[in-house]
């Protein structure tokens, strides 16, 4: 097999993340309001002297990447350890810093399922405090009222639940795959295999599809209780045993837009991986809200890693160049030789921090989200980071977890 790294032919994925993040809060700017629909604004701070809590810990929401990433790492991290927290400087790395629809929702969810109570939660906000509680199953919808990402919701409530004492239901809706996140697919076919190996455990099911700028999509998640997550070791990528993904489109798009991604993202795929069999699915989406077309793409290795790439089109770009800058970036994350790819690699320290045991993941270069999500995880848990660098292009992340136990459940 022509499983040897090519070399890469874009910009590093760091720096495309970066540029996106400083994008984030245009996101939803079309449809945002200062009130989420169905949702009553959290009031403001109750008390002058409530933020000198002597048990609170005070989180800079500006440090390093400065995005709604410290906010969610710091709630779930909150709800799960039963430390009231205070979010000052929220978003500040931002063009629009302060909690944004999404954000916000994401909170307030992971604020239901534990009973907890928010403080100063309303959009444009800055400074946040999260009281949490007992973790509830249950039944839960939130609704970010615009095209922000229901993949941010996802990130912030799902570890909350696995903690759980029992099944719980998430209806969630706004927008299934957004520009300045990753798509729900990537979540689904990249993110959760390598999540199951910590033993967490979730399915998703779209109901509908949502795109910029209205959103409207909904997705039915169901999370199941541990007992504790397990610690992982994976630093053998493997060879590359097969590839597959999906292009899609959906409203008025011809489905010719997503035979032409796929067959564009094929044969880049094909002049670096001769060998190696290449599946991507063609659809038509028929549940949806607006107008839309991207691809997804997965790389499974010998070893159980999976890796991706994704882009998404827009007016005015063409399918061809979509195609090919979802091909090129999963090149660029199959590269490095680690066992995650760029985008799962700040999501998975959470869950290194949590677990019971030493954990070693062989990743990319370090990014800068990663770093901050190391950088939380320090501040709020006794988990020990150490991180090698192996080369230029490659590290090696360390972590020995603090070893949650979920007392609610039996043995897993």
């Amino acid at each position: 097999m022509n499983n040897a790294a090519p070399k890469p032919q874009r910009q590093p994925r760091e720096n495309r993340r970066n540029r996106a993040a400083m994008a984030e809060a245009d996101q939803d700017s079309e449809a945002a309001s200062n009130v989420i629909p169905g949702i009553s604004p959290e009031p403001a701070f109750k008390a002058a002297n409530s933020i000198q809590d002597a048990n609170i810990v005070d989180i800079d929401g500006g440090a390093l990447e400065g995005g709604g990433q410290v906010l969610r790492n710091t709630v779930s991290f909150s709800c799960l350890l039963h430390r009231p927290v205070r979010v000052y400087n929220v978003r500040a790395g931002r063009s629009k810093p302060g909690l944004r629809p999404q954000h916000l929702t994401g909170i307030m969810l992971t604020r239901d399922v534990c009973q907890g109570r928010l403080e100063g939660g309303s959009v444009g906000s800055t400074e946040i405090q999260f009281h949490p509680g007992n973790i509830q199953h249950g039944d839960y919808t939130a609704d970010t009222g615009t095209a922000g990402s229901i993949c941010l919701l996802l990130q912030v409530a799902i570890p909350c639940l696995v903690y759980a004492d029992g099944p719980t239901n998430l209806t969630l809706k706004g927008g299934t795959n957004a520009d300045m996140a990753p798509q729900l697919d990537h979540m689904t076919m990249v993110f959760k295999p390598i999540a199951e190996k910590f033993g967490m455990k979730f399915d998703c099911r779209v109901i509908r599809r949502g795109y910029y700028p209205k959103g409207g999509g909904e997705v039915m998640v169901t999370c199941h209780p541990t007992k504790q997550l397990s610690a992982v070791t994976m630093t053998d990528r493997g060879d590359i045993k097969q590839i597959y993904g999906i292009s899609f489109v959906a409203g008025v798009l011809p489905v010719r837009v997503a035979h032409i991604m796929a067959k564009v993202a094929e044969s880049v795929i094909h002049k670096e991986y001769k060998d190696v069999p290449v599946n991507i699915d063609v659809v038509k989406e028929v549940a949806a809200i607006g107008t839309g077309t991207g691809i997804v793409l997965v790389a499974e290795t010998t070893t159980g890693c999976y890796l991706g790439g994704s882009a998404l089109g827009k007016k005015g770009k063409q399918a061809e160049q979509v195609g090919q800058e979802a091909a090129e970036e999963l090149i660029n994350n199959l590269y490095h030789g680690g066992c995650v790819d760029d985008y799962v690699q700040d999501q998975i320290i959470l869950l290194m921090a949590l677990a019971k045991g030493k954990s070693t993941v062989r990743i990319g270069a370090l990014s800068l989200h990663t770093e901050t999500a190391i950088h939380v995880a320090k501040q709020l848990t006794e988990a020990r980071f150490k991180i090698t660098e192996i080369n230029k292009g490659a590290t090696l992340i360390d972590c020995d977890g603090i070893g949650l136990v979920n007392s609610l459940v039996g043995s897993s």
